[in-house]
């Protein structure tokens, strides 16, 4: 067991105190906070804070109160200003105290006629902004909390007649987290399985493991290595995912319209227990591959291969959606490949029967145990094949 550790430990360290290595764990939330960035210095460079002019020719509109800010507004709505006459707001606006002006028709309870006054493009939202203030004047009579209802519309929540999943507007993160974990899991696979790929084949080729296995045993030697090489991925996982939790707290107390937002911590377990034996192997199989292969450009181009129907849920991701218990998405959560995006994807629309979960992790468990068998047979079969490549019949076969 000692000398088991020994190799995990210098194949972990041997990668994560790389440059390389540091520099990617550290581009990707650097990159999202740059994108995050560049987006709110785009969309504050595209808000105009200069009133929006009016002027009522209906006079129904001449005591207009303003319409109540909401806290989780990042950019407030412009400030609505009365003009008693189009020419007023005409010179205004020339002056550019403010950004545009609007003219209600005289019979705008019949008609709802309304002009826009600019001297060149204006901003999107100005419009929308115009028309809440005039739907909120409407109801002036009505008490404040109806005019705001109005104004906000309903907070549909969708219930399932099959189950009891509900799905609010303020759980989309509970949609995303799925597809994103996804995303990092395909990435994170590729990088420490081309790890664990390249170091045994060039090993293989330096002749060093004929070395090393004088002093410990097949089994040991590759379990060393996998375990090293599947928690390289996984600290790049939990950082990043470190990184995401620390950006939805920041965005949550310091940006207005992110304070709703909910995450169901069983999609986190769920999404736990089915990444790990995933990882394991996916890194068992492509441990195989670099241990039958040849050449390093060979091995990376079979492993590669490995990683395909994992993307398959996402290119499947609106029937999933539509029908999560549908035998689709049943059969993609049994398969071992597809089940650690399927299988959490589905429990955001529905109730995943536990017998299906349990099906599923233990399908998992199973081959990781498969693949890591597999792994320490290639391995031990092809160490001493020199320049040469093992086939499938000499794997499966009768052992020599």
């Amino acid at each position: 067991m000692r000398k088991f550790w020994l190799i995990f430990r210098n194949e972990y360290l041997r990668h994560v105190l790389r440059r390389r290595f540091i520099f990617a764990l550290l581009s990707l939330p650097v990159f999202v906070a740059l994108l995050v960035g560049v987006g709110l210095l785009a969309a504050w460079s595209d808000y105009d804070h200069r009133p929006v002019g009016y002027v009522d020719l209906s006079g129904f509109f001449l005591n207009a109160r303003q319409v109540p800010s909401k806290t989780d507004n990042l950019f407030p709505p412009p400030i609505m200003q009365s003009f008693s006459s189009e020419a007023e707001a005409r010179a205004e606006l020339q002056e550019g105290q403010i950004q545009a002006y609007f003219t209600i028709d005289p019979q705008y309870l019949k008609n709802g006629t309304v002009r826009l006054y600019t001297l060149g493009s204006i901003k999107g939202n100005t419009r929308d902004d115009f028309q809440n203030f005039l739907r909120y004047n409407l109801l002036s009579n009505q008490p404040q909390a109806i005019a705001e209802r109005v104004l906000n519309g309903p907070e549909i929540v969708v219930q399932s007649l099959s189950s009891n999943r509900k799905m609010a507007s303020n759980e989309v993160l509970n949609i995303l987290l799925p597809l994103i974990s996804g995303l990092l899991f395909v990435v994170v696979i590729n990088i420490s399985g081309s790890y664990l790929v390249q170091a045994l084949v060039e090993e293989k080729e330096n002749r060093t493991m004929e070395i090393v296995v004088t002093s410990v045993s097949h089994a040991q030697l590759m379990a060393g290595k996998i375990v090293g090489n599947l928690l390289v991925g996984l600290t790049e996982l939990i950082i990043w995912l470190s990184f995401g939790f620390l950006g939805l707290a920041f965005a949550q107390r310091y940006i207005p319209g992110a304070q709703n937002l909910n995450i169901n911590f069983d999609f986190i377990w769920l999404m736990a227990v089915t990444l790990l034996p995933a990882f394991v192997m996916v890194a068992a199989l492509m441990a195989a591959v670099g241990a039958s292969t040849s050449g390093s450009r060979e091995a990376q181009q079979w492993a590669g291969l490995f990683t395909l129907p994992i993307v398959i849920p996402f290119w499947l991701v609106v029937p999933l959606m539509e029908s999560p218990n549908s035998p689709l998405a049943i059969g993609m959560s049994f398969f071992p490949l597809t089940a650690p995006v399927t299988l959490p994807l589905r429990a955001a629309f529905t109730d995943v029967p536990a017998w299906q979960t349990i099906i599923s992790v233990l399908l998992l468990i199973a081959c990781a145990a498969a693949a890591l068998w597999l792994a320490g047979r290639t391995f031990r079969m092809g160490m001493l094949r020199y320049g040469k490549r093992l086939t499938w019949r000499e794997i499966f076969g009768k052992a020599g």
